[in-house]
């Protein structure tokens, strides 16, 4: 963060976040700050959740059974505790599953086996599977630059150099490899496509997540090999010397056709109905190699607690909402559906938790110069917690699309994701790997930023 472009008051927040935060949060004034407190050090709401949908569901690949037993279960745990208005939101989707186990073997020169997962909407190579010559292309970039034509009858390897941010920003870079990669690589005539595991870990768990086919390009067989298996690839390009180097693949996943998904809402209700709701969303559905502790299970926990804490400190003026969204790592299918069928309905503001359970670290909104005197009250409440301020515009989590259709009021809480590219879309997204400090740092903010926006009577983005 570039503390010069910072109002002197948010320059000032800047300068005193790291001391509050070795301090602990200190004092409180007021019920709602008290129970913030509380929730730092002993919160157990969120672990409540999240410990209990990943021991007794599992992983919950959207549009399947095990979805729809994620719901069941989340709808069930709302209402144990107290959520009104609680109601599984049905639709349908087209739904693929990822099949039997897939394999890569590099049968020449250097013949050994890969790790690799396949991606969402690859095809499935058949159980004979396929072999052929791979090309090598260092970035995406490399593949965009290859002649039409060019990879015809061969098997595409998309590599990249992405690296652990705090903020994230390397998924952008290296992200086009997984979403369009195989895509493009199915245009110039690829009969498949491998591509480095868009992650940061260095362990064999390759990262699945959804690729892509334009109109008019049919689907290939496309899937994720482990960073270390992508390195072991490259090795074996630069010593093949004009030798080719050939592999097989076998990967069967399926499309079923249309199956049934749904968002699960639940509400803590505001005492005017008059005032539009704050709406606090996540999503439920993980793919199927986890039981999505990371992504996104934990993110319902934080939205769920910091919902149910403010409700301690005395009914809200506006009602709290949770969605707990479907079929969102498939293609943000219940965000959408969420949008189309409450559109009519307005939402004050919206804040989404999907991006792990470290500690929050920075706040930004999309009022922050529209409503400078609010975004200065959230700044300065959470600042106790190791909060910084911040002038990036917020834009929301990919479960609001209903907020951004209604260009409403948004507040993203930014969490460190130095770690959350090593186990995102892996078999190794399990409950072991939350921080049950870091978790509770969450749901104290949130508590904190939800009860003040559930109790301001005035438009989040005054002045606009």
């Amino acid at each position: 963060m570039n503390i010069t472009h910072l109002a002197p008051v948010a320059l000032s927040l800047a300068i005193a976040t790291p001391a509050a935060a070795q301090l602990g949060p200190g004092p409180c004034e007021g019920a709602l700050a008290c129970i913030a407190n509380d929730a730092l050090e002993g919160d157990s709401i969120a672990w409540d959740f999240v410990e209990g949908i990943t021991t007794e569901v599992g992983p919950r690949q959207a549009g399947t059974e095990a979805e729809q037993r994620g719901r069941d279960w989340a709808t069930a745990w709302l209402r144990d505790r107290g959520f009104a208005n609680v109601a599984d939101e049905p639709f349908r989707m087209d739904t693929w599953v990822h099949g039997g186990p897939a394999t890569a073997r590099v049968t020449a020169p250097f013949e050994q086996n890969l790790e690799i997962v396949p991606l969402g909407n690859s095809a499935s190579t058949g159980e004979d599977g396929i072999e052929a010559e791979v090309v090598y292309f260092p970035s995406y970039a490399d593949l965009a630059a290859a002649p039409d034509g060019a990879l015809r009858g061969k098997i595409a390897f998309i590599s990249h150099d992405m690296r652990p941010t705090q903020d994230g920003s390397g998924y952008g870079f290296a992200g086009p490899a997984r979403w369009t990669g195989a895509g493009l690589a199915a245009s110039k005539g690829a009969i498949a496509t491998v591509i480095r595991s868009v992650g940061t870990e260095n362990e064999r768990t390759p990262h699945t997540g959804g690729t892509s086919f334009p109109d008019g390009v049919e689907a290939t067989p496309a899937g994720a090999l482990s960073n270390p298996d992508a390195d072991n690839l490259e090795r074996m390009f630069a010593r093949a010397g004009d030798r080719p180097i050939t592999m097989r693949l076998m990967m069967t996943p399926r499309l079923l056709g249309e199956t049934t998904s749904g968002n699960v809402v639940g509400e803590i209700v505001g005492s005017d109905p008059s005032l539009p709701p704050v709406l606090l969303a996540c999503h439920l559905d993980s793919w199927w190699n986890a039981p999505g502790a990371f992504d996104d299970g934990a993110g319902c926990g934080i939205a769920a607690a910091a919902a149910l804490n403010v409700a301690k400190a005395g009914q809200p003026l506006r009602t709290i909402r949770v969605l707990f969204a479907g079929a969102e790592e498939v293609g943000l299918f219940g965000s959408s559906a969420y949008s189309e069928a409450h559109i009519d309905e307005p939402i004050g503001v919206g804040i989404e938790s999907d991006f792990g359970a470290d500690r929050i670290w920075r706040i930004d909104t999309n009022f922050t110069q529209s409503n400078p005197e609010l975004y200065r009250e959230l700044a300065l409440a959470v600042a106790r917690f190791g909060v910084a301020p911040s002038r990036e515009e917020a834009t929301g989590g990919a479960d609001l699309n209903i907020v951004r259709d209604q260009e409403g009021a948004l507040v993203d809480l930014q969490q460190d994701g130095t770690r959350y590219f090593g186990l995102h879309h892996t078999n190794n997204d399990t409950l072991d790997k939350i921080d049950p400090a870091q978790l509770r740092q969450n749901v104290a903010v949130w508590t904190q930023v939800v009860g003040i926006l559930a109790n301001t009577r005035e438009d989040y983005k005054t002045g606009e």
